[in-house]
């Protein structure tokens, strides 16, 4: 007599013995969809393992270990003498979405939700940072110091495994604090402690807990137009009106701040190198601020993103050496001098304001990871990254050379390149009528980066121009980059310049 074998078909199995996927996660993933997709109901018998293991020809031991698996997880129940059986639980009613369609389809928003679905259509992506012409905000990776990165890392690793695995300080590596405020003391002429210190992850960090610790929805923000797209981003997403401020030689337009918003609760400002335009704030420009905010009981965050490569000359002093207010919020950025995926930035806080961003990690950012605080510690402390700024200085006061030499002799006839003494890029202004847009967008065809300057206006400006980023290539990229882009712009002007309208900024 042949013996009967009772349960459910499972003919829709099917193993791949082709896949890299074990046979067994294979017979567990096609029983658990045929489960929560209902095909099989609560209550319902399956087959004898030793049945399933004919029927699937595979080792009854692997059915066996399926069954108890998702025995474990609740969706299967075993019956001594009854066999094995779809669980009971499944029998309660379920949410159920619409047909072929199980996707949450609506949100209700709390507080930032709403904030953030109301500033999507103001926020601006950024660029793909590929190491092509003319790509901004690129350090040279080919001239990083990798030895003495590596044997600083390895000593790291070798310390005692409490300080390399466990938790670290959510307000930052105490070493690189206080290694950064020593350089900050020396290099950059600002008086400060290292409890003012706070290590994030990238200045990104710095610009969002200024906005959800400082700003409220509403609040009017001056920000400089053009400006930097990564702060704009973060004081949108937190409900910040921003007012855009106009830019000219000597740095943000004061004056025309307090016209356009006398009562204004933060400025944000990138006074050692203008983003984009590379101005310098002037020292009366720098008093004048100051004041304003002062009046208005206003915060200025200073984005100090490049200052450090200052080639020609010496810099002026950062806002935050002036301040005797104790207004400004001084953010700076690792990502630059050293390497992006470091994701390494820090923030010094006015004194009023050290209490509230201590409270602010703690509640919400786990930390930046302490290996990487160690060693950009220990890279100060040696003396190597005050090695590798002057090194890079020169490297990028010969690249920018390179960069103005080429563009005068070959695009002289569409674009005159602006001079500059600091940072990783400079702009081109556009003549003939030619638009930065489309400048951009045929550039990025024949491969080239250049952004127009319109991509970091808040509402139009009366200039058009191109960015030029000579940083993070080598001078047979930038010469080629010149090239291909004098073709472009040649192209571009031969089909005609478009109209642009013209707007008082």
């Amino acid at each position: 007599m042949v013996k009967r074998a009772g349960g459910a078909l499972l003919q829709s199995i099917t193993i791949d013995r082709t896949s890299s996927r074990a046979i067994g996660a294979q017979l567990s993933s096609a029983l658990r969809d045929l489960i929560l997709g209902g095909a099989l109901k609560a209550g319902e018998r399956l087959p004898a393992t030793r049945t399933l293991a004919n029927d699937l020809g595979i080792a009854r031991a692997t059915v066996i270990d399926t069954f108890e698996q998702l025995t474990s997880e609740g969706l299967l129940q075993s019956r001594t003498g009854a066999g094995t059986f779809v669980s009971q639980a499944l029998s309660m009613e379920r949410p159920i979405g619409p047909v072929g369609d199980a996707r949450v389809t609506t949100v209700k928003q709390v507080h930032v939700a709403r904030l953030m679905s109301a500033a999507t259509s103001r926020f601006v992506h950024r660029l793909p940072h590929l190491p092509r012409a003319f790509t901004t905000a690129m350090p040279a990776f080919d001239a990083f110091p990798m030895a003495q990165w590596a044997r600083i890392a390895a000593k790291h690793w070798r310390s005692p495994r409490y300080g390399v695995l466990g938790y670290g300080e959510v307000q930052g590596y105490r070493p690189l604090r206080q290694a950064i405020a020593a350089h900050l003391r020396a290099n950059r002429g600002i008086a400060c402690d290292w409890q003012q210190i706070f290590v994030v992850a990238g200045a990104q960090q710095a610009f969002q807990m200024v906005a959800s610790t400082l700003i409220d929805p509403g609040d009017r923000i001056w920000f400089e137009n053009p400006g930097a797209m990564g702060a704009r981003n973060s004081f949108i997403l937190y409900g910040a009106e921003l007012v855009p401020v106009p830019v000219d030689g000597d740095g943000l337009v004061v004056a025309r701040g307090l016209e356009l918003a006398p009562a204004f609760r933060a400025a944000f400002v990138t006074p050692s190198h203008q983003q984009p335009l590379g101005s310098k704030m002037s020292l009366e420009r720098r008093f004048a601020l100051l004041q304003a905010a002062t009046a208005a009981s206003a915060w200025i965050v200073e984005d100090d993103w490049d200052g450090e490569f200052c080639f020609v000359g010496r810099p002026l002093p950062t806002l935050k050496g002036i301040d005797s207010t104790g207004r400004v919020i001084y953010v700076g950025t690792f990502s630059k001098s050293l390497f992006p995926s470091l994701r390494l930035g820090f923030l010094l806080a006015p004194p009023a304001l050290v209490p509230m961003f201590e409270t602010a990690l703690e509640a919400f950012s786990p930390g930046v990871p302490t290996s990487l605080q160690a060693i950009v510690s220990d890279f100060i402390d040696e003396g190597l990254f005050a090695t590798h700024i002057r090194r890079m200085r020169k490297l990028y006061a010969e690249k920018y050379q390179i960069l103005f030499d080429a563009g005068r002799q070959q695009l002289s006839d569409w674009l005159d390149i602006q001079p500059t003494s600091t940072g990783l890029h400079t702009i081109g202004l556009l003549r003939g009528g030619l638009v930065g847009a489309e400048v951009s967008a045929a550039a990025a065809a024949r491969g080239l980066t250049v952004a127009p300057i319109s991509r970091f206006c808040i509402t139009p400006v009366d200039v058009e121009g191109l960015v030029l980023g000579f940083s993070g290539v080598s001078p047979r990229q930038i010469t080629s980059g010149v090239a291909a882009l004098a073709e472009v712009l040649a192209e571009c002007a031969a089909r005609g310049a478009p109209v642009r309208r013209r707007a008082r900024a």
